[in-house]
């Protein structure tokens, strides 16, 4: 079910997704202004920056690297990933067309269960961040939804990323991340679209559920 977002994403895992999407992040009300301290907007660039140096500030930490300080370690990436991530409007885009049809509860139970989705897809990718450095090269802009272009850089790793974000409560948010042409929403939304014909929206979720469980049980085993 995540066998083409995995390929893509193993590298931009370390630095923006990582396994930090839980359940109990999401659905809350956006709460990290996105401002200068003068208290002049700034802009979605900039809002990408400052979540991906204090990603690797987090990763680059020697005592946060220690194997007592995983749990720890992840805390402190949940915390930033929760204050520049939409949950909500990505598992929207994911879902696509069948979304209008859920009742408020149940797409609060899709978001939840997206969430989980996404850190099933990462489990166990924090690694240490090496050479890797992000340049960015552009923003586009309309209305309130931004596109941030940019590239990543290191040893095992040449390849463009965009950032696609949406401007509400004066907070820019990440809904999705395209790398090498391909979208994480779009990937998804093909999957789900495929799932959903074959076995219904309701096979879709208890598919959905399968894979949370499973996504618990591994965080909960013993370190080998």
């Amino acid at each position: 079910m995540t066998t083409i977002i995995n390929m893509k994403l193993k590298s931009l895992a370390r630095l923006l997704f990582l396994s930090g999407m839980v359940a109990g992040l999401i659905m809350g009300s956006p709460s990290l202004a996105t401002a200068t301290s003068n208290g002049i907007e700034s802009s979605a660039t900039d809002a990408v920056k400052g979540t991906i140096n204090d990603l690797i500030q987090v990763l680059d930490d020697e005592t946060l690297k220690q194997p007592e300080q995983a749990e720890e370690r992840r805390h402190e990436i949940e915390e930033i990933i929760k204050h520049r991530v939409d949950y909500e409007e990505m598992a929207r885009r994911a879902l696509g067309a069948p979304w209008s049809t859920l009742s408020r509860r149940e797409q609060h139970e899709f978001v939840d269960l997206f969430v989980q989705l996404l850190r099933a897809t990462f489990a166990g990718r924090i690694t240490e961040h090496s050479d890797e450095q992000v340049v960015f090269l552009g923003e586009l802009r309309e209305d309130a939804f931004a596109e941030v272009k940019a590239h990543m850089k290191g040893r095992k790793i040449d390849r463009p990323i965009d950032f696609r974000l949406i401007h509400r409560a004066h907070a820019w948010w990440v809904y999705d991340i395209v790398i090498d042409g391909a979208s994480i929403v779009s990937n998804y939304r093909s999957q789900f679209t495929s799932i959903i014909r074959d076995v219904s929206y309701v096979g879709l979720v208890k598919k959905m559920k399968q894979k949370a469980i499973a996504a618990k049980v591994f965080e909960k085993s013993p370190a080998p």
